[in-house]
């Protein structure tokens, strides 16, 4: 299916065109079938003559129902744009034809209608003129009369042409519908229609509606049910998990996981718009059929930071228009460039955020990952930048110039430390949002052991510890947990400086005096304890480990310490899973 949206000024035929292609009457209301003028949205389908089937959204002219207008036409891929032959441009024509270029739409047909009232010619000429410069300038021209039928098989075959044009949807991709009614069927519950861009709506599919996860319940398409309904169409949605309290126009029924809503994002502007006058003050923000009160600061020539009165489900790309409610103008088109964009708190904060997003148009990946330094595949995918290249580690991608300073701080760190620095120690330092990117970092001079971070030097041990360790490795291979006396460290000369040499080594690992285990007994221990029933006791724990209270006692105040036990009482304690498991446990 392809969905077309009307646009042009009021009463220069729009619905009377859309009544003639389809045999369908788009005005809802009685109220606007009385008035003979759209106030809302209309909705009309037919099938040309190579079988394609086409929807019309039917938008109304007036200048007070801008915001209706943009809630239909917004969403959609394609537009035709209606002037009237014994009228020529007008007002709406103009506001229109700014709002559409504004918002990118370069598909669409110029239709001159009434031509049984007067010579197309001069009206079409006359559009020629404003189209041009626009993003419409290109699309063809055809003149008709949707009361005699004059025209209707040029119009109806150059809407075929349209169609085939049109860029084919992704359908595999995540759901966002703009919804553009809610209404209530006794029996059925609440459903909602939009007109569905991107992905595939299946019967049974969880979706989030703000807050609120519904379920799809049942699909229709051109009244007709569906299992399933991939883009592009125009969709009813029965819902449940959702009522007309908390769904309106403007809301948007998104993938799960697949989005982010923000406040806040840094945009370009285009197609106008003046930073010194006509962006200041309030504003309304308008991106498929939501329109929210914005307000915007000023980064650069033509960026800005956008801050939106309530969440939006916003996109790296996404094309949407700047509306000054009280002047009833077309300020600015915006392009969505940085979904989450950092705090501007210090002097020099906003021009330097300027500079950064300058010459940039569509964000890369490698843009957004230049302006937050790392990022997971999800976040770049939910940001609207697909991923490219390998991944640092797990599924975390790194901006080049950002992880070799990562791997500075983190050689600085090592150097101030005498006994190295451990994995997660390190994470919380660097402030890495997962510990396998803390491991990923190591490379030389630096070497890792047994969890612990070191540099070349720290590492080394004299010979004659390294042989003293070795016993002791082979003295504790399949009882980790059983730790040496201070009467056996002696007869193995681990004491003293050589004891020191081997913990500076991360060879060996000092849980209490006289409490020395091998450095990867601390990730067994987790290991052990976390299959235990929660909350488990000290005697628990020891019987577990295959060890005495005077090794189990401070090795669970050493895990304490770091942060991988907790105490829930004064008896008992539970395991605190780390913010990722690196697999190397």
């Amino acid at each position: 299916m392809w969905v077309i949206a009307t646009a042009g000024h009021v009463d220069h035929g729009k619905s009377t065109l859309v009544r003639a292609l389809t045999g369908m009457e788009p005005d809802r209301w009685a109220e606007e079938r009385r008035r003979g003028m759209t106030i809302d949205l209309g909705f009309a389908w037919t099938a040309l003559e190579s079988g394609r089937q086409v929807a019309f959204v039917d938008v109304p002219g007036h200048e007070r129902f801008v915001t209706n207008m943009l809630a239909g036409a917004g969403p959609c891929p394609a537009v035709m744009f209606v002037v009237a032959a014994d009228e020529g441009w007008r007002a709406q024509s103009a506001e229109h034809l700014a709002a559409l270029h504004a918002l990118g739409v370069r598909h669409g047909l110029l239709v001159v209608t009434r031509a049984d009232l007067a010579d197309p010619g001069p009206a079409l000429e006359e559009a020629r003129l404003h189209l041009e410069g626009t993003t419409l300038s290109e699309i063809d021209a055809v003149a008709v009369s949707g009361l005699t039928g004059q025209g209707l098989p040029e119009l109806s075959a150059a809407l075929d042409r349209l169609a085939s044009e049109l860029p084919e949807p992704r359908r595999d991709g995540p759901v966002r519908l703009w919804i553009d009614r809610v209404f209530t069927i006794t029996g059925a519950g609440t459903v909602v229609t939009g007109t569905l861009t991107h992905g595939t709506v299946r019967v049974g599919d969880e979706l989030l509606a703000g807050p609120h996860r519904v379920q799809v319940r049942g699909l229709q398409t051109l009244n007709q049910r569906r299992d399933a309904v991939p883009a592009t169409a125009r969709v009813a949605i029965n819902v449940r998990g959702a009522d007309r309290d908390t769904l309106s126009r403007g809301s948007a029924l998104l993938t799960p996981g697949a989005w982010l809503t923000t406040e806040s994002a840094d945009v370009r502007l285009m197609a106008g718009g003046d930073l010194h006058g006509d962006l200041r003050g309030d504003l309304l923000f308008h991106l498929g059929s939501a329109a929210v009160p914005a307000r915007l600061r000023p980064l650069g020539v033509d960026t800005a930071r956008l801050t939106l009165a309530r969440p939006m489900p916003l996109r790296a790309g996404d094309r949407g228009l700047l509306r000054d409610p009280g002047r009833r103008m077309i300020v600015a088109g915006v392009r969505v460039l940085d979904v989450r964009p950092a705090p501007l708190r210090r002097r020099g904060a906003a021009a330097a955020r300027g500079a950064a997003l300058a010459g940039v148009t569509v964000p890369t990946a490698a843009d957004l990952l230049r302006w937050h330094g790392l990022l997971s595949r999800s976040e770049l995918t939910a940001m609207g930048a697909e991923p490219a290249g390998r991944p640092v580690a797990g599924d975390w991608f790194a901006d080049p110039g950002h992880w070799s300073e990562l791997r500075r701080n983190l050689a600085e760190q090592v150097a101030h430390r005498d006994q190295g620095i451990t994995v997660d120690a390190a994470a919380r330092l660097l402030g890495l949002p997962d510990r396998r990117l803390a491991r990923a970092l190591v490379a030389e001079p630096l070497t890792i052991r047994a969890g612990v971070i070191l540099s070349g030097d720290q590492a080394s041990m004299p010979p004659q510890v390294e042989k003293a360790v070795a016993r002791l490795r082979a003295e504790l291979a399949g009882r980790p947990f059983d730790a040496p006396t201070a009467e056996r460290l002696a007869e193995l000369q681990l004491t003293g400086a050589r004891l020191a040499a081997a913990v500076r080594a991360a060879a060996l690992l000092p849980v209490a005096r006289n409490v020395v285990l091998l450095p990867e007994a601390l990730e067994l221990a987790v290991d052990v304890l976390s299959e235990l029933p929660a909350p488990f006791t000290v005697s628990q724990a020891r019987t577990a480990l295959g060890t005495s209270r005077r090794v189990a006692l401070p090795l669970l105040e050493y895990l304490d310490a770091q942060g991988r036990t907790r105490r829930v009482d004064n008896a008992s304690r539970i395991c605190v899973s780390p913010s990722a498991d690196d697999g190397t446990r």
